[in-house]
């Protein structure tokens, strides 16, 4: 499965043109057991990840599927707000399942460079790492693409909906 896995990474990093100044074997010699643990996660949970952005020193693997991951969808923000959901509550929550994933949840300026890289959530939406001051008021982030313009906004962190998701983001 793990050579399988370095395929499927390589395939996306060629089909990509964002990063010339590298090569895949920069990338695979940076790959740990555990970086390719997430990473096996990540895809299995539809979440295509990709490398979408490097610091020089490490690459940035982030979900770049179109539509936010079908295996992560239907959850509210946190654990707090399912535990404050009295009727109706999701399967789980996104922080929580980014945790099992071994990943960060996305946060707000991966969300708008992977939206430069292409287009994504058009037809659905995804959470994103919330800002404390937010969260401690009962919001939660979340971002899409609609009329060809990117949005990020609020919810409440208890809402939850069949098309929206989470996306998460790994340094390697």
């Amino acid at each position: 499965m793990k050579e399988s896995l370095l395929d499927v990474l390589k395939n996306r990093f060629d089909r990509q043109d964002w990063h010339q100044d590298y090569e895949w074997a920069d990338v695979k010699k940076r790959l740990t057991p555990q970086h390719l643990h997430v990473l096996e996660a990540m895809d299995q949970t539809g979440g295509e990840p990709g490398i979408i952005a490097t610091d020089g020193k490490r690459f940035l693997f982030a979900d770049c599927s179109r539509e936010s991951p079908a295996g992560r969808r239907s959850l509210c923000y946190d654990k707090t707000a399912l535990d404050a959901r009295k009727q109706n509550k999701p399967i789980g929550d996104a922080v929580s399942a980014a945790a099992r994933i071994g990943a960060n949840l996305m946060d707000e300026a991966t969300y708008l460079l992977l939206q430069q890289r292409h287009a994504v959530d058009t037809k659905t939406s995804s959470w994103l790492a919330t800002p404390h001051d937010v969260r401690r008021l009962g919001g939660a982030l979340f971002g899409d693409c609609r009329y060809e313009k990117v949005f990020v906004y609020h919810n409440g962190a208890d809402a939850y909906f069949a098309a929206r998701g989470f996306r998460v983001m790994l340094w390697v």
